[in-house]
């Protein structure tokens, strides 16, 4: 989606509350986040960006809170409460559907934008994409619902692959779910075995990889903050001789096999836009929750050699 229109999208969400009271202090940005502070700080750099670019100052014209569940789940429904208590005029939230679940529990009053590679109405977030309801509305890049197209790029390319192999976020639980469902399903109808790897940090993916080359022909990387750092990802994909496929763009330009999805960059950059502004008024119910940006596909064309 353009910039300039998820501008118009969060200027009205941010000022939904504002409207009804004068504000004697800069209004109150909460972002609140599942996973760790170091795996969010990129989510975090383009919000602040963001809003710099519409010319707002942090701590004249808005200040921000931050609540992260350091990867435990379990802690957001308390989180996004203290945001509500702290008198958060928008909640922000910047990675999971558990995230914007957990703040859409405690209130019916502060405005809520999200982002997310899912489908926010699979995702239970939203009645519909056009009319979301009640307070909250965002941007869903749709990544996670081309978990076939996924399956079906790798067994194009690769025609030989028997079994792919899958990396997966379990700490992420409704993406991880919609993640396997979907590949699972697509895999067979194409007569492929599938094998499923676990990790919830950088620092579990290369175990998780490890000697998984001597047993699949092709990986696929779940869209999830703990997998961003795509030059990594992609390096351990290449020593494991797993050719590899991932959303982000710049997957294949670090070494792996292709890269099919929507721009995680830029569609975290408008995210950033996500409280901009406080001047609009709109109900939140007819704020359009929007769909995904336009795919970006690329490739190496040249799948890592396979030993034996």
């Amino acid at each position: 989606m353009r910039r300039r229109e998820f501008i118009a999208l969060v200027s009205a969400t941010a000022a939904w509350p504002l409207a009804a009271r004068a504000q004697s202090v800069p209004p109150m940005i909460g972002y609140l986040a599942q996973a760790k502070p170091e795996e969010i700080a990129v989510l975090v750099t383009a919000n602040r960006n963001g809003l710099g670019e519409t010319g707002l100052v942090e701590g004249k014209d808005y200040i921000s809170e931050f609540r992260s569940a350091g990867g435990d789940a379990n802690l957001l429904p308390g989180l996004a409460t203290e945001l509500v208590q702290r008198r958060a005029a928008v909640i922000v939230t910047l990675d999971t559907l558990a995230a914007a679940r957990a703040a859409k529990a405690v209130t019916t009053a502060v405005p809520i934008v999200f982002a997310t590679g899912a489908d926010p109405l699979r995702g239970r977030l939203v009645e519909s994409l056009n009319r979301p309801g009640g307070n909250i509305t965002g941007i869903s890049a749709m990544n996670l619902e081309l978990g076939s197209k996924w399956v079906g790029l790798l067994h194009e390319l690769l025609p030989a692959a028997k079994r792919i192999a899958i990396l997966v976020n379990i700490e992420n639980a409704d993406v991880a779910r919609m993640m396997i469902t979907d590949t699972q399903e697509a895999a067979f109808s194409m007569g492929l075995q599938t094998e499923f790897v676990f990790a919830s940090n950088e620092g579990e993916i290369e175990p998780a990889l490890s000697g998984l080359g001597a047993r699949s022909q092709g990986l696929i990387i779940q869209t999830d903050v703990a997998f961003r750092n795509s030059e990594e990802v992609a390096g351990f994909a290449v020593r494991g001789k797993l050719p590899a496929l991932a959303a982000q763009k710049d997957f294949a330009k670090a070494g792996g096999l292709m890269s099919y999805g929507s721009s995680f960059v830029r569609r975290n950059a408008s995210r950033a836009l996500t409280s901009a502004a406080f001047s609009k008024v709109r109900s939140p119910g007819i704020c359009r929750c929007n769909g995904p940006p336009s795919l970006i596909f690329s490739s190496t064309l040249k799948p890592p050699r396979r030993s034996g």
